[in-house]
């Protein structure tokens, strides 16, 4: 009986891998619908990351995730949670504000699922590529929308934005960029010529759409400094002497031969001269105010904070009525740290750094998966001195997402430098053999 009862023990639990199987595949496609919706739309990603979360439950090991809870890059979202959360209770803001100041927070504790998933699944760069495509998509439409203003899908204030806003757009065209970079080098030391231009037409795509059609200067920012990130971890001295070369010259064509680029980084001092005469046109005075607000909000309670929420509330005590801009109260002071440390003081800035630096070394080897993690997490913290991109709806998703996509391959193994070429074209790349 005991012999018998082993081929029925097997033929029972068929079904079950059966419908994990399945419930995987139905995870990896709706991760990719996140990311392919995410450059579009708000709602549709919110929805189907209801629909994942219902997917991937039922088939996590809950033991073995229980257990790599321990790990940094597990814990410290449900960290910063937990922290927004005990934040309302010491918290001066209104309840409404309380409550409302906890969801940007929350998106980050779908880190770990992520992690946990794709460090099971087969089809992390899937996932990649959806992203890749509807951005690209949404590129090409950019240009149209730039001829046809008639053509935008949301009221936009900026032209060629077809939806959200500029900032978003060059946020992810930037993002796009620099994750093709690695490829690009890839293909053209393993001489297939044909996908090495077709990357490098992406690459110019989301490059020329930002120098010519909208263009946030944070996004400007991160450029100079992930081009110095690629330089230092992919090139050898002379190579990266010659990338920089090259990173000038195109720098100088595009100042001479695009006035939006020239006007964009001219109303710099405009802003900073007249913000305080006309709000309207006053991005950079903006900024400053906040900084200087919520830097002295946040000196008189640096251990803790003023609670969760109590952003409103510090500016509506600091507003004058000296001009405008003193008047302007908001809940955003534009800055990641500053966001955190008016809220919860330098327990807070602690613990968003030590968020920041865990995901980072995720991301310290090498291969395609580590390198576009490694973009993901160091243009959140560039973008983050002069904007709250952790926990802006779309920089925020774009970061959840990011690491725990790209985490998850790393974790799984699927880092080595080839696997993305393999995995898409085989080996009709020249590349020898996976050891």
């Amino acid at each position: 009986m005991i012999a018998e009862s082993a081929p029925c023990a097997s033929l029972a639990a068929a079904p079950a891998r059966q419908g994990s199987a399945t419930l995987m595949r139905a995870a990896d496609v709706l991760a990719a619908l996140i990311a392919a919706s995410l450059p579009w739309s708000t709602t549709v990603p919110s929805i189907f990351v209801g629909l994942w979360l219902l997917v991937v439950t039922p088939i996590i090991d809950w033991r073995d995730y229980a257990r790599r809870l321990a790990q940094p890059a597990y814990a410290l979202p449900f960290a910063v949670l937990l922290l927004a959360l005990l934040g309302t209770l010491w918290s001066d803001g209104d309840w409404t504000d309380r409550l409302h100041a906890i969801k940007p927070v929350a998106k980050l504790v779908l880190i770990p699922p992520l992690l946990y998933h794709f460090s099971r699944s087969e089809r992390g760069f899937t996932v990649c590529a959806a992203f890749l495509i509807s951005c690209a998509l949404l590129a090409v439409y950019s240009w149209i929308v730039l001829l046809n203003p008639a053509l935008k899908l949301t009221a936009t204030a900026s032209a060629g934005v077809p939806v959200k806003n500029y900032i978003d757009q060059s946020q992810e065209f930037t993002l796009c960029a620099f994750a093709l970079a690695l490829p690009v080098l890839n293909f053209l030391r393993g001489g297939s010529m044909i996908a090495t231009a077709a990357c490098l037409a992406l690459i110019l795509l989301f490059v020329t759409n930002m120098v010519f059609v909208a263009s946030a200067r944070t996004a400007l920012l991160c450029i100079g400094v992930l081009l110095m990130l690629f330089a230092w971890r992919h090139l050898s001295r002379r190579a990266a002497l010659l990338l920089f070369a090259s990173a000038v010259a195109a720098s100088a064509l595009a100042w001479t031969v695009s006035p939006y680029l020239r006007q964009r980084i001219a109303d710099v001092a405009v802003e900073y001269r007249h913000g305080r005469e006309d709000i309207s046109h006053a991005s950079t005075a903006q900024r400053l105010t906040y900084w200087r607000k919520a830097a002295a909000a946040f000196a008189e309670a640096p251990l803790f904070g003023h609670g969760t929420g109590s952003i409103k509330r510090q500016f509506e005590r600091a507003a004058s009525t000296e001009s405008d801009l003193d008047a302007e109260i908001v809940s955003n002071p534009h800055n990641q740290t500053l966001h955190v440390a008016v809220q919860w003081g330098l327990l807070g800035v602690v613990l968003l750094y030590a968020l920041w630096i865990a995901h980072l070394r995720l991301f310290t080897g090498d291969g395609l998966a580590a390198w576009i993690g490694l973009v993901v997490v160091v243009q959140n913290i560039v973008s983050s001195l002069l904007n709250s991109h952790l926990v802006d709806f779309h920089e925020g998703w774009i970061y959840v997402l990011g690491v725990g996509v790209a985490g998850g391959m790393v974790l799984k193994g699927q880092a080595a430098p080839d696997y993305w070429l393999r995995s898409w074209c085989g080996n009709s790349s020249g590349l020898p053999p996976a050891s």
